[in-house]
């Protein structure tokens, strides 16, 4: 095994630390106090290729590998989560999706202003009665001649409100489950499709959210992907991938809970000597420590069978899994190393405790990942 990276993820590696360092960091309090979305932040992005890493360069994407994508990803989520996540659903959940299960007229179409971020993606797949029972959805699609009619809600719609088109999962045959699901590429701008108001949220603030709705909104009939029943099976194979993202996402996070707890364990004096010579404190930096880089350890597993396009549902969801229950906890130590001051806003400590909740959440809870590998191992 070689656990060595490339000149090449090296290199996208300094530039995504350096990004994030010099363009996000500065106003990243601001954003997340303000709800702001880092509009500026995102095209800046792009011109570095982040928002289409995966995509190839005949695309107009930066035509990388899976490694280097959840590399700058995790540089990226360090500073700014809610840039991370915005950058994670228009690389894992749209972007991949097109060009996985699109056709070629739609990669044509709809991938370079996707990966140029001229265009954000968004993915809309639960509803208001259904979540984690992603089946149990009403919003419903009928073909009329050269159309379809859609009708229906879509909650938690992330990028929801800035983006340019939405992935939509919608039923186009009733009673029939899973299997009369369909997917369909929405530009914004059709008559009867609009969004709710920015949901005010716990965490990754900077980050649209909201509902979106169709009211007897007119979709051509070629922005099906596939065929019709095909979009249950093809949300399940984006979610893999998007969870590697979100694992690469709560990795950032608790990594930046780390360096915060060391650095300021070193400078923090209590009973005259830094409170890093203390064995409590000692034992939770190791044990973060050691989290992070097994947590990074199971995300470049996952990345790395992707890229070799072999099976990798049970190690995305183990990645997901571990990774965002070690990023709760790193980033609660971290409030409870800085104490009072953690409390307090200004330190930005809190805000990672905040943001890291939402990773064992979206994409999948913990609970439906723990699913996801207790059935590939019953299955072997």
């Amino acid at each position: 095994m070689n656990f060595n990276y490339t000149e090449e993820q090296l290199l996208i590696q300094k530039t995504a630390r350096e990004f994030a360092k010099d363009h996000l960091e500065p106003g990243v309090i601001e954003r997340d106090e303000t709800s702001s979305f880092p509009k500026l932040e995102i095209s800046l992005m792009a011109e570095l290729g982040f928002m289409g890493m995966m995509v190839p360069q005949e695309y107009g994407g930066a035509g990388m590998d899976a490694v280097s994508y959840v590399t700058a990803l995790e540089e990226i989520a360090a500073v700014d989560a809610s840039a991370a996540v915005i950058m994670s659903v228009n690389n894992s959940l749209v972007s991949q999706l097109i060009q996985k299960f699109g056709s070629e007229e739609q990669k044509t179409q709809f991938l370079p202003d996707i990966a140029s971020a001229k265009k954000l993606g968004a993915f809309s797949l639960s509803e208001p009665q259904s979540g984690s029972d992603a089946g149990n959805m009403r919003t419903f699609a009928q073909r009329i001649n050269g159309h379809y009619i859609v009708n229906g809600t879509k909650n938690w719609v992330t990028n929801g409100i800035s983006s340019g088109l939405v992935i939509l999962m919608a039923v186009t045959e009733k009673n029939k489950g899973n299997k009369g699901i369909s997917a369909f590429i929405v530009e914004k701008g059709l008559n009867g499709f609009s969004t709710g108001k920015k949901e005010d949220k716990l965490g990754i603030r900077g980050s649209d959210t909201c509902e979106i709705y169709f009211e007897d909104c007119k979709v051509p009939a070629d922005c099906l992907i596939g065929n019709e029943g095909d979009g249950f099976n093809i949300a399940l194979g984006t979610l893999d991938g998007g969870r590697i993202g979100i694992a690469a996402q709560a990795l950032g996070i608790a990594r930046s809970a780390l360096e915060k707890s060391v650095t300021y364990a070193k400078d923090r004096k209590q009973f005259q000597k830094p409170i890093g010579e203390f064995g409590a404190i000692q034992c939770k930096l190791a044990t973060m420590a050691t989290n992070v880089d097994a947590a990074r350890l199971l995300i470049l597993k996952a990345a790395h069978l992707k890229d070799e396009h072999k099976p990798y549902s049970k190690e995305a969801a183990m990645a997901k899994l571990f990774a965002s229950r070690i990023a709760m906890e790193a980033t609660t130590d971290c409030v409870q190393i800085f104490g009072g001051y953690g409390y307090m806003r200004e330190y930005g400590v809190e805000r990672l405790m905040r943001d890291a909740k939402i990773t064992q959440i979206y994409e999948g809870t913990s609970e439906i990942q723990e699913l996801v590998v207790a059935r590939s191992l019953l299955k072997q």
